[in-house]
C-alpha cells in the first residue's frame, strides 16, 4: 500500500534508529513482544506519578519520543508533557510479563489526548496538539516491528466523539480503523482490546455517549479477535473525566486479563 511505503520512508528519516545490540533487546525478534497503545487521554494517562512508577522493571521497555528503547517508567506517553501521568500501559505490561517470563515486553505509546477518531485516519489532523495521530503513529509502529513482534493493540478512546453526528458514525470508523491497522501490520488476527469510557456519577452519560459505549461493548460480537474491558467501579482523579492512578492500574490489569482471553 502507498501509505505503508510512505511510512517506511519516514522510518528512514527518524532518528535515532533503534539498535538492538545497544538497547538490551532480545537477539531473537520473536522474543520481543510489542504492544501498541493508542487512543486519547485516558490511554495516555493522567494519574499522579509516584517514585514507584518511575522505577524500571526488568524486561519491560517503551519506545520514547526520540524513538529509543528505554525502561518503561511513567509517564509512558508524551502527548501533553505538562499533564501526562500514570496510565494503564505499565501495569498491563507487568501482568503480561508474568505470563511470558522469557520475553521482553515493548510498549509503543502513541495516544493523543483529546483526539477524535477522525484524527486516527490517514491524513487526520488534531488541531489541539497540532499532530497527525495516525500518520505519526504508523512509522513508529513499523520501526518497532523491525526489531520485535507485534502481539496486540490497545485502544481507549471515545469521549471526543460523544456528540451529535460524530457518535452516529463512530462504529463505522472504529471498524475501519481496526481493519486498516491489521492490513498495515500484515496480520488480520492481531488481538485488539478496547476499553470503556469512565462511568462517573458526577457526569451522567447522554445519548451520544451511550451510543459510543455500545460500539465498544458490541465490538467482540462483530469483529473477530477483539475484547472489551469495562470500567465498572473505577474512580476519577477529581475532574470527572480522567481516572485516578490506582484506577489506571486496575484498568491495566483488566486489559491484560482481556488480552489473555484472546490468546489462550
Amino acid at each position: 500500500m502507498l501509505r505503508s511505503l510512505v511510512a517506511l520512508i519516514l522510518i528512514a528519516l527518524v532518528s535515532p534508529v533503534v539498535d538492538a545490540q545497544n538497547n538490551g533487546l532480545p537477539k531473537n525478534q520473536k522474543d520481543f513482544h510489542l504492544y501498541l497503545l493508542i487512543g486519547q487521554s485516558n490511554m495516555a494517562g493522567r494519574g499522579a506519578v509516584t517514585d514507584a512508577d518511575k522505577t524500571p522493571i526488568p524486561n519491560i521497555l517503551m519506545l520514547n519520543q526520540q524513538n529509543q528503547w528505554v525502561p518503561a517508567v511513567d509517564p509512558i506517553h508524551f502527548d501533553k508533557p505538562n499533564i501526562v501521568g500514570v496510565g494503564l500501559g505499565r501495569t498491563f505490561a507487568i501482568e503480561i510479563a508474568k505470563q511470558n517470563p522469557d520475553a521482553v515486553i515493548g510498549l509503543i505509546p502513541c495516544a493523543v489526548g483529546g483526539s477524535p477518531i477522525a484524527s486516527w485516519e490517514p491524513g487526520g489532523y488534531h488541531s489541539e496538539t497540532k499532530t497527525h495521530p495516525y500518520d505519526e503513529m504508523l512509522p513508529r509502529l513499523l520501526m518497532a516491528m523491525k526489531v520485535g513482534t507485534l502481539k496486540g493493540i490497545l485502544w481507549h478512546q471515545g469521549e471526543s466523539d460523544c456528540q451529535p453526528q460524530l457518535s452516529e458514525v463512530y462504529e463505522s470508523k472504529l471498524h475501519t480503523l481496526i481493519a486498516r491497522l491489521r492490513t498495515e501490520v500484515g496480520d488480520p488476527n492481531v488481538p485488539i482490546v478496547v476499553g470503556q469510557m469512565g462511568q462517573f456519577p458526577e457526569r451522567p452519560w447522554n445519548d451520544d455517549k451511550k451510543r459510543v459505549d455500545a460500539v465498544h461493548r458490541n465490538l467482540p460480537d462483530q469483529v473477530s479477535r477483539t475484547a472489551f474491558v469495562n470500567s465498572d467501579d473505577l474512580e476519577h482523579k477529581g475532574d470527572n473525566i480522567h481516572f485516578n492512578a490506582e484506577s489506571y492500574r486496575e484498568l491495566g490489569r483488566r486489559y491484560a486479563n482481556a488480552y489473555q482471553t484472546l490468546v489462550d
